[in-house]
């Protein structure tokens, strides 16, 4: 009879461990994605148009060449991609990786103007317009980086404003890892 008493309050406390785990913050920035250890999604950006004459889009084949790729999801109209440009720009000059921008639902003549003014760090640039690759790619919003292997597949990915810390925690141990360093 006891129990029966005693059962209210076990439950209760049985769902309050459940929602303690399930809403335990491991911050921001931290966001589960399926896609981490499988190749990159199917998509075809052609570059901004326009920008760059002659220059080549993004697709899994250029992800795939043998050489590491740091995706960066961005737009001129996104603060946040503002503030870690300069970071990229620094990135840029790294010989192990190449760094690969994808505009994000921007106005050309915007995306150009936003590189033209603060510097173009990007070795291969896409314009997704409609955002249907970022879809794909499992995009919440700008800025989103992705490590992507020699071979094509997704190391890691980060959810926002790319800082030092995040570079130095998140993404060089991979591909100090990944070059063999």
């Amino acid at each position: 009879m006891r129990w029966v008493v005693g059962l209210p309050l076990i439950v209760f406390l049985g769902l309050v461990a459940v929602f303690a785990v399930g809403l335990r913050d491991d911050g921001p920035d931290v966001l589960p994605s399926p896609l981490i250890g499988q190749p990159v999604p199917d998509f075809s950006l052609a570059p901004i148009e326009g920008y760059r004459a002659g220059g080549t889009g993004v697709d899994p084949d250029v992800l795939a060449l043998g050489r590491l790729s740091l995706v960066n999801y961005w737009a001129s109209w996104c603060a946040p991609c503002r503030a870690e440009h300069p970071l990229l720009m620094e990135l840029n000059a790294d010989p192990r990786i190449d760094v690969v921008g994808i505009n994000y639902k921007d106005a050309p003549e915007d995306a150009a103007r936003f590189l033209q003014s603060l510097g173009d760090p990007f070795d291969r640039i896409g314009a997704d317009t409609s955002g249907r690759a970022a879809i794909a790619w499992g995009v919440y919003g700008v800025p989103e980086t992705f490590l992507v292997d020699g071979e094509g597949v997704i190391v890691t990915k980060y959810v926002g404003q790319l800082t030092a810390d995040v570079m130095r925690e998140v993404f060089m141990p991979e591909i100090e890892a990944l070059a063999g360093e």
